[in-house]
């Protein structure tokens, strides 16, 4: 009898407060899933990142070896100085000099970057005035990006989806939900071929360093806004028709059409 009146207890304790239960859930569930994430990473990238630090260490007690006039704190001085500017994205390499950060085609793609969130990390402001005027134009231009991107998807929904899907239905006689079904699936199959399967096949033959693999891998960052940094295109020594490269790659980064457009669906 006391069994009973508990269990019923609990079970209209938990019907109270269904949704608590549920918001605690799918908290729990989103700290396993970030635990998950970081053993994965660090299991996988761990071994990479102490062999590199293994060879600079080499590398670096060889050169002092090789250069005995230097001294280690004034090499560290002048590393500290190359790596505070390569932060900024300013090389002291020769092959990388003639390649300008802020020259109008690259200030372009930055301009992108800001509006689309993608924020690759390779290129920022140097002065106070970049800084400010990159927080008033990033306050504005997010909005407007976001209300642009609404506006050019609604219109594309109209042509892409709701008439062929009316059309097929009305004229063909066939279920709506299976037409739907049908749409969306080849939709999906379009946009993973536009957006990262013709894109990644482009890269991958344009720069020389990089393989299908790294393309599709710059792809999918650049157009779920993750940005990383690690791939940028058109910063490679000498690249043929930079500033032309630069402008096709701004004409396409600003915005995700591909998720838009399967969101909608």
């Amino acid at each position: 009898m006391l069994q009973s009146l508990a269990s019923n207890s609990c079970v209209r304790l938990i019907q109270n407060h269904k949704s608590t239960w549920y918001f605690v859930s799918l908290i729990l569930g989103y700290l396993l899933y970030l635990i998950f994430g970081a053993v994965v990473f660090s299991s996988v990238e761990l071994p990479y990142e102490d062999q590199l630090r293994q060879e600079l260490r080499t590398v670096k007690k060889q050169f002092l070896i090789e250069n005995e006039c230097l001294s280690e704190e004034r090499l560290e001085r002048f590393l500290k100085k190359a790596l505070d500017a390569s932060n900024y994205g300013v090389s002291i390499l020769n092959n990388a000099s003639a390649n300008w950060n802020w020259d109008f085609t690259s200030s372009l793609f930055f301009a992108s970057t800001v509006l689309s969130t993608t924020g690759y990390g390779h290129t920022a402001p140097l002065s106070d005035g970049g800084k400010a005027f990159c927080i008033i134009y990033s306050m504005i231009g997010i909005p407007f990006t976001l209300l642009f991107l609404t506006a050019v998807v609604q219109r594309i929904m109209v042509f892409s989806t709701r008439r062929p899907i009316t059309y097929i239905h009305t004229h063909w006689g066939l279920s709506k939900q299976l037409v739907a079904i049908v749409h969306a699936t080849l939709l999906g199959m379009l946009a993973i071929s536009c957006f990262f399967l013709i894109p990644a096949a482009i890269f991958s033959a344009l720069e020389e360093n990089w393989n299908f693999l790294e393309s599709f891998y710059f792809c999918f960052i650049s157009l779920s806004t993750i940005g990383l940094g690690d791939y940028v295109p058109g910063e490679a020594a000498n690249q043929k028709f930079r500033e032309l490269y630069k402008v096709g790659i701004t004409e396409s980064s600003p915005g995700q059409p591909s998720e838009w457009l399967l969101l909608q669906t």
